[in-house]
Formats: structure tokens, C-alpha cells, sequence
């Protein structure tokens, strides 16, 4: 009679020696039911084999040249594919919650009345070409002007990687230092949202910014770009499209990128981006609709650059920060509901005038 080794899928006869497959001489078996063909009416385990799959009333006694055995099979490395599939469905459900999110993030507009944002084009606060003494003095303007808000399109610093990191040899500010600054200026304004740009994505999966930011809950942060729906206390909802850029480019349009995107189908109040360092603006109505949609191309705060010089490319930054003022009571064909004004200084004395008609 024979006998499973109970450390192993392996089975042995009475002395203990281990029975093999007359084929294959592998210990490696399997039970494959009884035969009942015998002429004596008894019944016979049949085995059969896992390598040549054969199958043996018999088995051979193998006389064990091996000096060691393992007792235990070896474990699976990987999930099954029940598991695999189970965690697949899991994950998929996670991302798609997350992808909805950004796809339109509501955000409750607490206060009433007319509202303000300041939309920062590339802030480069590392860079020697940058002005910090304009960028942080509008960070003064916003923090306070009752109803301004602030956004973000990217870039906020260099994040010199890879092969560029010999670019911190041309620069005063060091690395450390970039990210203090980085870290001083995210925490200046409660953002209304922040769009990782190109320099801020080549920092990887381990994001700095999303780091910076692990403890808001109300700023709406996403590489690439961000859409918000405001919701105003009145009942009204103003859209906001802001990305890092817009597919599309053209030599008479400095806007054409975004005011292109609004033309092929994204029907928002107000679509903005940043990246190439110039302005532009342009208003556009959907005829079946009536909605006014502002396309603004916002420049950067790095005034001096040398890239650009060295490309021969114009100076075209008329403004690096644009505002604009929401009056939520007029409807979207109103050209009174959105007013675009380049300069935040300006624009923050507009935006009392108008929460002073109550």
C-alpha cells in the first residue's frame, strides 16, 4: 500500500522509498481513480503521471540516488488569475472615481456677490528672469481684496532633472533653495486650483508639490489641467478650464491653442492656459447656446529667458496674471457676467467697486 508524503505531492511505499512512473521514472503522480476490470472483482489505484501523463497500475520503486529532497512545493510567486482579476476590477472602480473627480470638480463659492481669480501664468520662482518682488506683491493683492481668488497654470519652478540639472550652474537659486521657495509660495495663497506643468510632471510619481499640498483639501491640484464648476450661492455655476496648454499653435493667434479647444467642443465659461510664455484673448459665443466663452493664453512671470533668446522668439508677454470678474447674477449670454481685465492691481479695484453696488 502506498502512502502520500505529507510534506510533499509525492508518494511511497512501505519501506519508505519513493514510487515513480514506469514511463518517466517521475516521482511527480496523481490518483486517476480505480480500475475495475480485474478479473478477482478487486479494485486497483491507478496513478498517473504529471510530466508524461501516463497512467500506471504500477509504479516503480526508486531507489533514491538524491541526498536531499525539498519537503514543501514550491510557493506561487504570482497572483492567481482570479485574484489578479478581482484586484484589476478593484483598482479599475478607484481610478475611474478619480478620473470622474477631475473631470469636473464642484466647488462651493461661499461668498456672495461678484468673485475675482487671478489666473498666475508660469511663475518660474527659481529662475533669475523671474520678478518675485511682482509676483509675490499680486499675492499681496489677492490676500487683501475681499472675493479675489487665485490659480495656477504650472510651472511654478524649474525643477532642473536629468541631463537639464546642469542648468542650476546658470541660475543663483541652488535646488534647496527652489523648493523653499516653491514651498513659501504655494502656501501664500489658498489656491482656488494648481495645474502641474511640464517642469513640475518631471518630477515623477514622487510629486514635491502634491507633498506641499498633502494636508489641503481645497485646492484642486492636477498635473495637466483642471476643470471646476463653481457653484455660487444664487443657484448659478460658472465653469472653469484651466490647463497647462492646449493643442494648437498659430503665428497670427497667440490664443489660438485655447480659443481652438473652445471651438471644438469644450463649452466653458472660462478656458485658460499657460507653457509658451505668451498673451493672448479672445471671446467667443456657441450659437446654439448663447454661452460667452473667454479664452485667455497667460504669460509667465520669467520676464528674461534665455531659451527664447537664443530662438529668436518675440516678446510677447502682455500680461502674466489676468483676472476675472465673476458677476453671478447675470445669465451666460450676458456679456456682464465675465469681465477680463490683465492687470491685478487694476482688477482688484474693480472687483470693490463692484462688491461696493450691493
Amino acid at each position: 500500500m502506498l502512502k502520500r508524503d505529507s510534506l510533499a505531492n509525492f508518494f511511497k511505499n512501505e519501506d519508505g522509498f519513493l514510487m515513480g512512473c514506469p514511463q518517466c521514472l517521475s516521482p511527480n503522480l496523481r490518483k486517476a481513480g480505480k480500475n475495475n476490470s480485474l478479473k478477482s472483482g478487486e479494485q486497483k489505484q491507478r496513478y498517473q503521471c504529471k510530466e508524461c501523463h501516463s497512467i500506471s497500475l504500477n509504479l516503480v520503486e526508486l531507489k533514491d540516488e538524491r541526498t536531499f529532497e525539498v519537503p514543501t512545493i514550491k510557493p506561487e510567486p504570482e497572483m492567481s488569475v482570479d485574484d489578479i482579476i478581482k484586484y484589476r476590477v478593484k483598482k479599475f472602480k478607484i481610478k475611474n472615481n478619480v478620473q470622474e473627480y477631475y473631470n469636473l470638480t464642484h466647488v462651493n463659492i461661499k461668498i456672495d456677490g461678484v468673485i475675482g481669480i487671478c489666473h498666475f501664468g508660469d511663475p518660474h520662482v527659481d529662475d533669475d528672469g523671474t520678478d518675485l518682488g511682482e509676483l509675490f506683491g499680486i499675492c499681496d493683492v489677492i490676500k487683501n481684496t475681499e472675493g479675489m481668488f487665485a490659480g495656477n497654470l504650472g510651472d511654478i519652478q524649474n525643477n532642473w532633472v536629468g541631463r537639464l540639472a546642469a542648468l542650476y550652474s546658470q541660475q543663483s537659486t541652488t535646488a534647496k533653495e527652489s523648493w523653499k521657495l516653491t514651498e513659501y509660495f504655494l502656501n501664500k495663497l489658498p489656491w482656488l486650483y494648481l495645474v502641474g506643468g511640464n517642469h513640475d510632471v518631471w518630477s515623477g510619481d514622487g510629486d514635491p508639490i502634491e507633498f506641499i499640498m498633502r494636508g489641503n483639501t481645497r485646492t484642486t491640484y492636477a498635473n495637466h489641467g483642471v476643470r471646476l464648476n463653481l457653484n455660487f450661492p444664487n443657484k448659478t455655476s460658472v465653469r472653469v478650464n484651466a490647463r497647462h496648454t492646449f493643442k494648437g499653435n498659430s503665428m497670427w493667434n497667440s490664443a489660438h491653442g485655447v480659443s481652438k479647444a473652445i471651438q471644438m467642443g469644450w463649452r466653458d465659461h472660462i478656458v485658460t492656459a499657460g507653457h509658451t510664455h505668451v498673451s493672448g484673448y479672445q471671446v467667443l459665443k456657441d450659437p446654439a447656446s448663447g454661452l460667452i466663452s473667454h479664452a485667455l493664453q497667460v504669460a509667465s512671470f520669467k520676464r528674461m529667458d534665455e531659451y527664447a533668446n537664443r530662438l529668436g522668439l518675440d516678446d510677447k508677454n502682455i500680461f502674466n496674471c489676468p483676472v476675472t470678474i465673476i458677476d453671478p447674477k447675470y445669465s451666460d449670454d450676458d456679456n456682464r457676467k465675465i469681465t477680463t481685465i490683465f492687470n491685478p492691481y487694476e482688477a482688484a479695484e474693480y472687483l470693490k467697486w463692484k462688491r461696493s453696488q450691493k
